[in-house]
């Protein structure tokens, strides 16, 4: 295939794509609005499933790279009551399908593994727009445009490549997480440390919760869901670290200490994250020259799948574009066909929203044992 790709966005998604298309041969050229790879942080833990990013990492041939980053214990699973008392408690024994790592540390893994020059980083895209036979012109905020004629939207949430193909747009979908970290946990933050565990500590109730994973150095990073409109967010001042601390943990007045320790001792200002999602089923009607993946094609609320999928779908789009070497348009309308059926799949696997009756520890365990985990 000699048609270059253009790709918008150098997240997971798209750089599994870059990975899976230089195995094949195909010129690739990837443009991140991110100055650098080490601009702002890449985010926390992700475990990545057998089913679904492990085959992604599969076909860009970067297994062994991926089990040298892998954070060994990391698989443990607390659930336990808003009072402290542990309902569920999994120890890692390394044989599970999920296993962890830093989102920078997989990111880096897949950039070093692209040939210099493939990123081109602090293209921020303005507009896109359609031209002829199949063709785009990408304009960047810093100036410059390039024309492609196979455009491929891996920018997120709020893509630009999106309209393209779609009007649809993302919509709050009643909840926010604030986002804490306790560093040196366990000599600093014992209590919360011991709460946590060797892995993931979820302690939820219906209209709040708290999702904690251990991370690598000994730090704790905690996200804190509430339900509750943008605007009471929003009214609290977030700029006052002492302030939003306290009044966040107002909500779990009540709670056991050593999970409320995982807000009030925070090293960091909490960090409020309003949580978006696409329309359920999400499609469009085949456009040439153009397509999506990850959360600029299905973004949904946070189900531990996000960047799963994202990389299934970088590694399905690149497979059937070397598939059909000489056909784009039907490499393009294969993996269309198969990603619309996945994410409708994965819309009717969602767990219990965290206003449902469900969202306890007891509910969390029986849908845990329903499906075998």
């Amino acid at each position: 295939m000699n048609t270059p790709v253009t790709i918008v966005g150098a997240g997971l998604g798209g750089l599994v794509l870059a990975r899976v298309l230089h195995v094949h041969g195909i010129p690739v050229t990837v443009y991140e609005a991110e100055s650098s790879p080490s601009a702002r942080p890449q985010g926390g833990l992700l475990d990545i499933h057998d089913y679904n990013g492990q085959l992604a990492l599969k076909a860009a041939g970067l297994m062994e790279e991926f089990h040298a980053i892998v954070l060994e214990g990391r698989q443990a699973l607390r659930v336990v009551d808003p009072d402290g008392t542990v309902l569920l408690d999994q120890h890692d024994d390394g044989t599970g399908g999920r296993p962890e790592v830093q989102r920078g540390d997989l990111r880096q893994v897949l950039l070093d593994s692209l040939p210099a020059g493939t990123v081109r980083w602090g293209h921020k895209v303005s507009r896109t727009r359609a031209l002829d036979e199949g063709r785009h012109e990408v304009t960047f905020a810093g100036g410059g445009t390039v024309v492609t004629s196979l455009l491929v939207g891996a920018d997120g949430a709020w893509s630009r490549v999106r309209p393209l193909l779609s009007s649809a747009a993302p919509a709050y979908i009643g909840k926010s997480v604030v986002e804490t970290y306790l560093f040196d946990a366990g000599t600093r933050h014992p209590a919360a440390a011991k709460a946590v565990g060797g892995g993931m500590l979820i302690a939820p109730s219906p209209g709040k919760e708290i999702f904690a994973h251990r991370e690598k150095d000994d730090t704790l990073h905690a996200y804190v869901g509430l339900s509750e409109p943008q605007d009471w967010f929003a009214a609290i001042d977030f700029a006052d670290a002492g302030t939003a601390t306290a009044r966040i943990a107002q909500e779990f007045d009540g709670w056991a200490p050593e999970l409320t320790a995982l807000i009030t001792d925070s090293d960091v200002a909490p960090v409020w994250r309003p949580l978006y999602a696409l329309p359920t089923g999400h499609r469009w009607d085949r456009v040439p020259g153009v397509t999506l993946l990850g959360d600029a094609a299905h973004l949904a609320a946070p189900n531990g799948e996000g960047a799963n999928l994202a990389m299934l779908d970088g590694a399905e789009l690149g497979e059937a574009l070397a598939a059909h070497p000489d056909d784009v348009e039907t490499a393009l309308t294969e993996y269309e066909q198969t990603l619309f059926r996945r994410s409708a799949e994965t819309a009717t696997d969602e767990m219990p929203g965290i206003d449902s009756a469900d969202n306890t520890a007891q509910g969390l365990i029986k849908i845990f044992t329903e499906k075998g985990q």
